[in-house]
């Protein structure tokens, strides 16, 4: 199994930034600990804070991987562009957020991704990623 971690815009400072939201561990050791768990599972990871980089990741991957995990962060809230591009492919998507998104600003409460979606697993840290993983093994 081949899958594929994006992460959207400020995910790159995770570990620092908010870090009572967030959590203090990088993304980058997480996915270390991720790999060594799930061995058996080509995970690749790819990060951006440009909308159109996101989107050429979802289209460049849409048809080569067996899953795609993506947490478009604050884009989850604004882009019908990105969803437009999960629409367009083939291999299913799940959207992942660390925070609660309903527990936080109202403006966060709206996912312009969640249609498009496999399905979508919030507010448990940076578990969630995991969770999504899992989500492919079933």
């Amino acid at each position: 199994m081949k899958l594929l971690i994006i992460n959207g815009p400020n995910l790159n400072l995770l570990g620092k930034r908010e870090p009572a939201v967030y959590g203090n561990q990088s993304f980058e050791v997480f996915l270390k600990k991720l790999r060594k768990k799930y061995h058996e599972i080509t995970i690749e990871y790819f990060q951006s804070n440009v909308e159109g980089e996101i989107i050429n990741a979802l289209q460049n991957a849409g048809f080569l991987y067996d899953g795609i995990i993506l947490n478009a962060g604050g884009y989850t809230h604004t882009s019908i562009s990105i969803a437009d591009a999960m629409k367009a492919i083939k291999t299913p998507v799940v959207e992942v957020h660390i925070s609660n998104i309903f527990a936080r600003e109202s403006f966060r409460h709206t996912s312009f991704l969640a249609a498009n979606a496999k399905g979508s697993i919030i507010g448990f840290g940076l578990e969630s990623y995991r969770l999504a993983i899992e989500s492919f093994l079933i």
